[in-house]
């Protein structure tokens, strides 16, 4: 039947080619820089070559009186026309128990600047090259004040930079589990600052709409709505129905587009107060300075064992550098959300962790794919390594003794996060079998004979996924014409994510896939959270299947009346409902088609029950040239439990480049500030080391569906930063196993990343600064 052909071919479960590519393909994609409009102006940031400076003086008038410049906005005209500042960090305390303060972060820095690329002045021309001249042409006269941009810099020069401290856990039973322990182990562990760099810079276009007081901002953003609602609620004071968000296709994300930005504002204010389109784009030496940063995390982490390999109790003291201002969003990662996982599948009773948000003279941190976990599993999973070196096991068998059951589910972890299932050992079984654990001996002894040192690395993990923004909105508009019209407030950046919507519409609507159309990146359309923490399908998706539901029963209660037969004689397949044994029918278009609007609509919201536990089994072999320090990645195997996949290849593909990436933070990536001025130094790709495609020689990447998620309809897990998570630890893992394994096990423990070429030579030669 044409309905089981529709489902079979491009419903769930199948890799559906995906139905955003032919527009990108052919050049039709719709970016935030590709919408252009009459009379529209350029702005140019002018921003602070100083990482910490009193701002004496602005002399901007020779500027005004350069051709083409239309407007010169600086932080104390905001402050004097009433733009508030972004709000920061108020639900936290200091270690002494005071609240948490922080800097108000402005849209242009008034009087005082904080980082080198902080916007002190925005420039608007007729031009871009106007509006770059003109900039030049300004005057600031700065006061340079101490900076601080490292961590012990910032808490030695001031303890008052910690501006935020949690602890989890009991401090007291993890010492008596350490003083009765077998065995313990400890390591200093750094995940360095890295920069998110999507393929697509931020670009913004603002307009405002005289007769109907409304601004409208066209953007690349992950979060149409949240941007709407800091604009309105917290900076602007202003009716969410004054401000529009337009999202087109975005050249990827990966956290760093989730929220409003202070260039959004200052866009956003011009275009009101000019009554003018304003456009900006970031070049890409802006998005290094001035967009958020990821990870910054220093920490000691300790595990406590029985004799037997055990887990007592796990401790760890880990300090944040969060930037020159406290955002909310950067302190939870590090504080809350990190911690959420910290214990991984292992089933770990006694904790103790004392985690500080510090503030120093950088960009601010925010989300970077993964957000916080990628940080806990590679500290639990460098443990777990050395842990079994210490004891003479081998890395899998000390994971086994470990692991949570599938009998303990639900399993309530330390942190009081609770994993509604997984099976833990049997992804790890099949992962071993998939990357043929038990010949790496003879490729070892292959590779010494070329002269290289072959090791293994293993990570065993989960992560958490939902942002624990839980709800998600939909409508579903089945239409005379004979399209299904679905809005989601969720947002396409690449991922895929409009195909496996489709996917489940088919699933339901049984018709082919071209008449199902995706819209997305609209706040008058619906508004929503938007797409972070791996939640898009399973929020979203899980609000689509039930508001197609709904407009499937009200259709067929429509055919009912229709075809003057009860409903449970209604029959439905491809479209068509008909009674059954006869050959009266009608279709679900024309259906549609004779209602008062000519379409049938449902506007739903749906709730998960819980935030999704995807994990997995991330294995990676690499041999080291002991004469360079070079590592090449020669295999990569993983098995991932992504609960039901709505399309494999979509999932496969998300699992490979969030792998990918998590090999760059493993090897590659790292911005790095000159510790005395503050200075990017790695602000360019001349210098920022970006993984490459043949990092890797080869993926082998298969899911485990048997175990669906027991917290949406769908059965489905997040996955779009799984692969991100499991490759860091994987890849350094192995690095200290072939060290290891050539008689240098000292060195395995002093592993820090990105393990370059030289980083490794110098360990090898001991030649380490």
């Amino acid at each position: 039947m044409a309905a089981e052909s529709s489902v079979g071919r491009f419903g769930s479960g199948q890799a559906v080619l995906r139905i955003e590519d032919k527009g990108l393909l052919t050049g039709a994609g719709v970016f935030a820089g590709d919408v252009s409009m009459q009379g529209e102006t350029r702005l140019f940031f002018l921003r602070s070559p100083h990482a910490h400076a009193r701002i004496v003086s602005i002399d901007a008038s020779a500027a005004r009186r350069l051709l083409g410049v239309v407007a010169i906005v600086t932080g104390e005209d905001l402050v004097k026309a009433g733009v508030k500042p972004i709000p920061l960090a108020p639900a936290f305390q200091r270690p002494d128990g005071s609240p948490a303060t922080t800097p108000p972060r402005r849209a242009l820095a008034f009087e005082t600047v904080r980082f080198v690329g902080e916007a002190v002045a925005a420039i608007v021309a007729e031009t871009y090259a106007q509006a770059r001249d003109a900039a030049d042409a300004i005057e600031v006269e700065y006061a340079e004040l101490p900076a601080v941009v490292e961590i012990d810099q910032a808490v030695a020069a001031d303890p008052q930079n910690i501006i935020a401290q949690m602890r989890h856990g009991d401090a007291a039973a993890a010492d008596a589990a350490f003083k009765r322990a077998a065995h313990v182990v400890e390591l200093d562990l750094v995940n360095q600052r890295l920069a998110p760099t999507p393929m697509e810079p931020r670009s913004t276009l603002a307009y405002y709409d005289a007769a109907g007081d409304r601004i409208t901002l066209r953007m690349s953003s992950q979060m149409p709505s949240g941007v709407r609602d800091s604009l309105c609620d917290e900076v602007m004071g202003l009716p969410h129905e004054k401000v529009r968000v337009l999202v087109g296709d975005v050249g990827g994300g990966f956290g760093m587009k989730t929220g409003i930005y202070p260039e959004d504002i200052v866009l956003a204010f011009c275009a009101r107060q000019l009554k003018r389109p304003v456009r900006w784009a970031a070049e890409r030496l802006e998005e290094f300075l001035a967009a958020t940063h990821g990870r910054d995390l220093r920490s000691r982490a300790a595990l406590a064992l029985d004799a037997s390999g055990r887990v007592l109790a796990f401790r760890v003291n880990s300090q944040a550098n969060v930037g020159a201002y406290g955002t909310t969003v950067g302190i939870i990662i590090q504080l809350l959300i990190g911690p959420w996982v910290s214990t991984s599948i292992y089933d770990i009773k006694t904790i103790d962790y004392t985690l500080q948000a510090v503030l120093t003279n950088t960009a601010p941190t925010g989300a970077y794919r993964g957000a916080g976990r990628p940080e806990a599993i590679y500290i639990i999973e460098r443990l777990m390594d050395q842990a079994a070196r210490k004891l003479g096991l081998e890395p899998t068998e000390i994971r086994r003794r470990n692991m949570i059951r599938p009998e303990q589910m639900p399993y309530t972890s330390a942190m009081g996060q609770v994993y509604d299932s997984g099976k833990f050992e049997s992804v790890m079984n099949q992962a071993l079998k998939l990357a043929d654990w038990q010949g790496f001996e003879a490729r070892a002894e292959a590779a010494r004979k070329r002269g290289k040192l072959r090791g293994r690395g293993i990570a065993t993990f989960l992560e958490w996924t939902g942002g624990n923004v839980l709800e998600e909105r939909a409508t579903v508009a089945v239409r005379g014409d004979g399209e299904i019209e679905i809005y989601s407030a969720t947002q396409a950046m690449g991922q895929g994510i409009a195909t496996s919507f489709a996917q489940l519409a088919v699933d339901v609507f049984g018709v082919p896939i071209d008449k199902i159309r995706i819209v997305q990146g609209d706040t008058d359309r619906g508004s929503g959270f938007g797409s972070a923490g791996s939640r898009s399908l399973f929020t979203g998706g899980s609000a689509i299947h039930i508001a197609s539901g709904k407009a499937m029963a009200t259709a067929r209660e429509l055919a009912s009346t229709a075809l003057e037969a009860s409903s449970a004689d209604i029959e439905y397949a491809g479209g068509v409902f008909q009674v059954a044994g006869t050959d009266h029918r009608v279709g679900l278009f024309d259906l549609a088609a004779r209602q008062p609007e000519q379409r049938i609509f449902i506007d739903t919201t749906a709730t998960a029950g819980g935030p999704t536990w995807p994990n997995g089994c991330h294995i990676c072999e690499v041999e080291i040239d002991p004469q360079t320090g070079h590592v090449e990645v020669v295999d990569y195997a993983s098995v991932n439990d992504v609960g039901r996949a709505v399309n494999p290849m979509i999932v496969r593909g998300q699992l490979d480049g969030g792998a990918v990436q998590g090999l760059g933070q493993a090897f590659t990536e790292h911005l790095v500030y000159e510790r005395d001025s503050g200075q990017a130094q790695t602000a360019s790709f001349m210098d920022y080391a970006m993984p490459r495609a043949d990092l890797v020689q080869r993926f082998r990447t298969e899911l485990d569906q048997s175990t669906p998620c027991l917290t949406n309809p769908l059965g489905v897990k997040g996955v779009g930063e799984l692969g991100t998570i499991g490759a860091t630890p994987a890849a350094v893992n192995a690095v200290a196993d072939a060290l290891a394994r050539a008689g240098r096990a000292e060195l395995a423990d002093r592993l820090q990343m990105p393990l370059t070429a030289a980083r490794i030579w110098q360990l090898l030669s001991g030649a380490e600064a």
